[in-house]
């Protein structure tokens, strides 16, 4: 029998009393491997109550204690990197190599978060007015939540709930109902690492909990990671109830190919940018925008798109593994087909893929079109998978326009030995994170990840300073202050009269 696992109420791992339970599966077999729990509304009262109790009392700890917590937190999670790595793996269907990337990128804003103490700075200013001065204080909101999505189960848990704890705040976790194993060991290992009673929640469930949990009165902020229709909902309902929302949706990532570029550098990023992870991360890179001569390289890059062979996550050869579920596997081939029958070129077709000693996995295979135009299905829907489309244009202007004319803006990147191109396109580009000859330019959690357009809806972004804003709020002092002497003079003056 499945195991049923606990979710994280008033500091304790406790079993749900729902009656209703969500199956994890492994992904290359269908092997349920546990059920989640559809938290009851009482679960959540009970959650959200003891999220805010607990905020009344954190927020009073020293930064610096806060920060102290977030290093141990740290060195547990790298004590524990390989094993956090293979339970993501196995939930999620990622090679083992992709799996530790995606919880070393985790790491890294939780180093971020141990930074906290002069991200929660203000400023000050003397003499504003005579003898007036006026400073700015940074102070937690309150109860934070955060609504994950599957493909990162372990990088963006941790873009929130760090850093917006560090800050001061209380924190429930809503993960993603498919692999909500690795959240619930990242919440285990930051009790272990110290963090108090109450300060870390974690729910599971489906939309009923995120409704819930959007409405709700007490919760102050609300950070999501998924789809659109999901985001926008998200976004909408929670602003609704008054709530600061930061939802990331979809995305539809170019790579601009010039003329100049290194031939091997641009075929070898871009056969990993498309199918990494099996094309299920929001800033891959589906779309690939030859300019000029530089179509011609389109069929060396299907001689090595043809060369990766997805597999299960242990196996060393495979470029990646298969899809997350059934329903992703067939949108995916759902768009392939599509993109045939409207006439787009399929160099490479992986709708058949087979992995041995599988059967029942989600698999797909590296797919390549061409021919592709604005109006096909193909280009309009964020695919998910690894399907890569190809487009032509015969200036950099008709890139610029091509990108620019998508309702999406999270990512893009040009490849170039040109500073002047390179210039020109990331001053010109309406997209929020810009590569040059760099395929995936997610930033570093110093910066900010910054998706623009229809990719994020919202103000202030997730991690770096625009993060630490998001879960916290500016408090202004004006004072003036007498001296003694000014004060009796001022009384005796007063008695005289």
């Amino acid at each position: 029998m499945s195991k049923t696992i606990p979710q994280l109420i008033e500091g304790q791992w406790r079993q749900s009393r729902s009656s209703e339970f969500i199956e994890v599966t492994d992904p290359a077999t269908q092997e349920v491997l546990a059920l989640a729990p559809k938290a009851t509304a009482e679960e959540i009262e009970t959650a959200i109550a003891s999220a805010k109790a607990a905020f009344l009392t954190w927020r009073e700890v020293p930064v610096p204690e806060r920060a102290r917590v977030m290093l141990r937190y740290q060195h547990l999670l790298k004590e524990h990197h390989d094993e956090l790595a293979e339970i993501l793996a196995q939930e999620t269907g990622k090679i083992f190599a992709d799996a530790k990337g995606d919880v070393w990128r985790g790491i890294e804003v939780v180093e971020q978060a141990a930074n906290i103490s002069s991200l929660m700075m203000g400023e000050t200013a003397e003499n504003v007015a005579r003898d007036i001065d006026t400073s700015s204080w940074i102070q937690p909101l309150g109860v934070c939540v955060g609504i994950t999505p599957f493909n990162f189960p372990a990088m963006i848990p941790l873009w929130m709930f760090p850093l917006a704890i560090a800050a001061g705040n209380s924190f429930i976790l809503k993960p993603s109902e498919q692999d909500p194993l690795t959240p619930n060991r990242l919440a285990e290992l930051f009790i272990e690492a110290g963090a108090p009673k109450g300060v870390l929640q974690v729910l599971h469930g489906a939309r009923e909990v995120v409704d819930s949990l959007l409405t709700h009165p007490d919760v102050r902020a609300v950070s999501f990671v998924g789809s659109v229709p999901v985001g926008q909902h998200v976004y909408r309902t929670g602003t609704a109830h008054l709530k600061r929302v930061q939802a990331f949706a979809g995305a539809k990532n170019h790579m601009v190919i010039m003329p100049d570029a290194n031939k091997d550098q641009v075929l070898s990023n871009l056969v990993g940018a498309s199918c990494g992870a099996a094309g299920q991360r929001c800033m891959a890179i589906s779309v690939a925008v030859f300019v000029g001569e530089s179509k011609q390289w389109i069929d060396e890059l299907r001689a090595q798109m043809a060369e990766l062979k997805p597999g299960y996550w242990n196996d060393a050869s495979a470029a990646y593994g298969p899809l997350i579920n059934q329903q992703a596997k067939q949108r995916v081939l759902r768009l392939i087909a599509e993109g045939k029958a409207e006439g787009a070129e399929c160099l490479l077709d992986g709708s058949q893929c087979q992995v041995e000693g599988y059967p029942n996995g989600n698999w797909v295979g590296p797919t390549l079109f061409s021919g592709v135009t604005q109006k096909m299905a193909l280009y309009r829907e964020e695919i998910f998978g690894p399907v890569l489309v190809c487009m032509q244009v015969d200036t950099l202007e008709e890139a610029i326009e091509l990108v620019n004319a998508s309702p999406y803006g999270n990512g893009t990147s040009i490849f170039t030995r040109s500073g002047g191109a390179a210039r020109r396109y990331q001053h010109e580009v309406e997209v929020g994170q810009v590569g040059i000859n760099v395929p995936v330019p997610v930033p570093l959690p110093f910066f900010s990840f910054t998706g623009w357009k229809g990719s994020f809806y919202g103000d202030l972004h997730a991690y770096g300073k625009q993060g630490v804003r998001f879960f916290t709020e500016t408090k202004t002092v004006t004072s003036r202050w007498f001296d003694e002497d000014s004060v009796a003079s001022h009384n005796m003056t007063i008695q005289l009269k």
